[in-house]
């Protein structure tokens, strides 16, 4: 009988994000498959764990996979970790994983701490829909094909980003979908962790210091082509056409309710 591939969760900063099971897993695998062995050494001595690693990273998964895989059809489980996260969130895992399930060996997930939900839960954002796009490529001919389809995303849109192209990224952002309200979430979980909200140009005056892996999480708030020749639902507030108009543009309520009365006087 074949082993299991567990697919394990671990801390994106704060080493006690980790679950109960995570840890017993950890413990009782015959080897955890981590992305850098030294990070997860870390880990494992905060727990007390010594559970034999060998890595698998985005060089050598190709030829860590086969040795894997053995192991587990000879019955052995394997605990799969990235540095911080879920694994194959934009992290070494996928092509391990996919090779286990072609054949015939359970894969199993382990959830527990995630950037992208944990930048979501916190950052007072519409969170239905939303969808995660990873890192946005480095060559600007695939940057390009990026931002063009993150602009036609419908709700809020969650990325990564490296510190040092977060202000390009926030301009190019700015000039594709207009200054929509933004959150960049840095070193969650961590001592120094820090949240800014705000239109993008708000942001880009109080950027943080460029250290540590951005989390951004974005309002899109597209609505179809045809959407601005409809006439709106019956039925809607005041409140809501507000707020919604407010999503749409970038500003505050108050400030869409000033320019509204604004318009009023104007006509009266």
């Amino acid at each position: 009988m074949s082993g299991t591939l567990f697919v394990v969760a671990t801390p994106i900063g704060n080493l006690e994000d980790i679950t109960v099971r995570a840890l017993r897993v950890l413990r009782e695998a015959s080897v955890i498959a981590a992305e850098d062995t030294r990070r997860t050494a870390r880990l494992l001595a905060r727990h007390a764990i010594d559970t034999p690693t060998t890595s698998v990273h985005e060089h050598n998964e190709a030829a860590k996979s086969p040795g894997l895989i053995a192991r587990l059809e000879r019955g052995e489980n394997v605990a799969l970790v990235s540095d911080a996260g879920t694994p194959t969130i934009s992290d070494p895992g996928a092509r391990l994983i996919r090779e286990a399930i072609s054949a015939g060996i359970r894969v199993e997930p382990i959830p527990g701490a995630s950037a992208v939900i944990a930048a979501m839960a916190v950052a007072g954002l519409p969170s239905e829909p939303f969808s995660f796009h990873g890192f946005p490529p480095v060559r600007s001919k695939d940057r390009l094909k990026w931002f063009e389809r993150v602009r036609t995303v419908a709700g809020t849109v969650v990325f990564f980003e490296a510190p040092h192209r977060i202000r390009r990224t926030l301009e190019t952002l700015r000039q594709q979908v207009g200054d929509r309200q933004v959150v960049l979430a840095r070193e969650l979980t961590k001592v120094h962790e820090e949240l800014v909200r705000g239109p993008i140009s708000v942001v880009l005056e109080h950027l943080p210091a460029p250290r540590g892996e951005f989390t951004v999480v974005i309002d899109i708030g597209h609505q179809p082509d045809n959407a601005a020749s409809e006439p709106p639902a019956t039925g809607e507030s005041k409140r809501s056409i507000i707020a919604a108009l407010a999503r749409t543009y970038g500003v505050s309520t108050n400030a869409v309710y000033e320019a509204l009365e604004r318009l009023r006087n104007s006509v009266d």
